[in-house]
């Protein structure tokens, strides 16, 4: 039997959240935070989950209370299973314009 060879595996994905609206206000963005590593988790197979300064920063951008609705990310699964998640690059240009 041959070894599985994992190679490199980046993918844009739009994470829904939603459903971190239905948490008490208080708690929103951190559920939002938890539901984007849960969905890398399960979408790119991983172990372990580094979610990126930029992305954290969106999440929190209007505060605990407001998380936005959705948001654009790019997952890049490495030999390991360490999925590092950031902003796409296009979005990380406009916000610096």
């Amino acid at each position: 039997m041959s070894e599985d060879k994992v190679e490199t595996l980046t993918r844009t994905y739009v994470v829904p959240l939603g459903l971190a609206a239905e948490a008490p206000p208080y708690r929103r963005s951190k559920v939002a935070i938890r539901m984007i590593r849960e969905f890398a988790k399960r979408h790119m197979k991983a172990t372990e989950v580094n979610i990126s300064e930029s992305v954290n920063q969106q999440i929190w951008s209007r505060g605990i209370k407001h998380p936005p609705r959705r948001i654009t990310l790019d997952m890049e699964r490495d030999e390991d299973g360490i999925v590092s998640v950031k902003l796409p690059v296009e979005q990380v240009e406009q916000e610096q314009v």
